[in-house]
Formats: structure tokens, C-alpha cells, sequence
């Protein structure tokens, strides 16, 4: 799949969003089973750490330095 390169910048916060929220998540009492949780934010951490080295890549064709997405 290709991303196109003004697209990116979006991508690269969603995850940051999507990974935060599940952070924030496993410090509520509601969790049942909180394994599933633990392993869907090991999970998107590693998927954000991924992004963040290919956006270095193509950093200046997107416009938005990645500092300012985090």
C-alpha cells in the first residue's frame, strides 16, 4: 500500500491519538481483560515507531516536521 505523501501527517497522529487513548484506557478499573489491551498498545507502539522512521523519509515532501506531529 502507498500513502500518498500529504496524507502522512495524518496518518502519523491518528496512531499517536490511537495509541494514547488505549494508554489511557488501561488505567481504567472498567477492563475486564486487560492482556488484550496490553498487547493492542505494544501493538500500535510498535506500528508508531515504524511510521516515524518512514516519515523521516519523506519528511520534507509531506511539509510537517515529525517533532510537530508528536
Amino acid at each position: 500500500m502507498e500513502i500518498p505523501n500529504h496524507m502522512a501527517p495524518m496518518l502519523i497522529s491518528a496512531v499517536r491519538d490511537g495509541l494514547l487513548y488505549q494508554e489511557q484506557l488501561l488505567k481504567s478499573e472498567t477492563l475486564r481483560n486487560r492482556a488484550d489491551y496490553e498487547e493492542h498498545v505494544l501493538q500500535l507502539s510498535q506500528f508508531l515507531e515504524f511510521l516515524k522512521e518512514e516519515y523521516k523519509l519523506i519528511e520534507d515532501d509531506a511539509g510537517i516536521p515529525l517533532e510537530r506531529l508528536l
